[in-house]
């Protein structure tokens, strides 16, 4: 598999293990057009990859994933006004799709922040490990918008409708130690153990029996897939709406102003 077209994926294999970088670092990894179009692309492309047997997924630099990448939707606001949705409605949904239908086990090296769609990202994986200093969380609402692409349907599966509507309407960030220990992600380790920690289960992954592993990935993705695909239609759309209303222009105004957003009375 020649994964030379990606430009902001960085793609490194070490025997069967392929590593998928989001690589974007002088933006903490923020998801702008083109990474985003190639997020929908390379878990499909992954899956026609006979080399591969395990992927790890990770962040260049300080960051995991910093989300979408505001800067280019206050560009795309200004260019375009309130009309279209600035990340691509189909492609949402093949970044998810493509996770949950890839039967090579994905695990989510949370080497910094992961935020919005950042960690949704991260919480699609089928096992995760965050560094213990860092922090993750689901912020849409700051930006004025629903949690449409993905996470409002993995975070309730991962710890429960009520706990996870609280992030979700909050958008408050969770230290990696407080995470783990509600099952939102598998493990918090030091961040000077977390390459080992996740080399280890990658290549345990890669020694055990591969057609049992993967297919119990498959069996167990069944009912995920299928609450996943009830909703996303739905909830792209909430947030398709959200992107056209009043609080996110104010909050992308005060994102290019530099300073804290005022929802009051919109």
């Amino acid at each position: 598999m020649d994964y030379g077209r990606y430009k902001k994926l960085a793609i490194e294999r070490r025997d069967s293990v392929l590593t998928v970088t989001l690589n974007r670092p002088e933006r903490y990894n923020a998801i702008d057009d083109e990474l985003h179009e190639e997020l929908g692309d390379i878990f499909y492309d992954i899956a026609k990859d006979d080399e591969t047997l395990v992927v790890v997924l990770t962040g260049a630099g300080t960051a995991f994933c910093a989300g979408g990448d505001l800067k280019a939707m206050a560009e795309h606001l200004r260019s375009h006004g309130a009309a279209g949705h600035y990340l691509n409605a189909a492609t949402g949904k093949r970044v998810v799709n493509g996770m949950l239908d890839l039967e090579k086990p994905i695990i989510a090296k949370i080497n910094g922040v992961a935020i919005g769609l950042g960690a949704t990202l991260a919480l699609f994986c089928d096992i995760s490990y965050i560094a213990d200093d860092t922090r993750i969380g689901d912020p849409h609402v700051a930006a004025g918008v629903v949690a449409g692409d993905g996470g409002a349907i993995i975070w309730p599966q991962l710890i429960g409708y009520n706990r996870a509507k609280e992030y979700l309407m909050t958008g408050d960030m969770i230290p990696a130690a407080e995470a783990a220990a509600m099952g939102l992600v598998n493990h918090a380790v030091p961040r000077d153990e977390l390459d080992a920690a996740v080399d280890a289960m990658a290549h345990r992954l890669v020694a055990g029996p591969t057609d049992a592993i993967r297919w119990s990935k498959v069996a167990t993705n069944i009912g995920l897939k299928q609450i996943a695909n009830s909703a996303l239609d739905a909830s792209i759309a909430y947030e398709i709406v959200t992107m056209r209303s009043a609080s996110h222009a104010e909050a992308i105004e005060a994102f290019a102003s530099k300073r804290q957003p005022d929802f009051t009375g919109l």
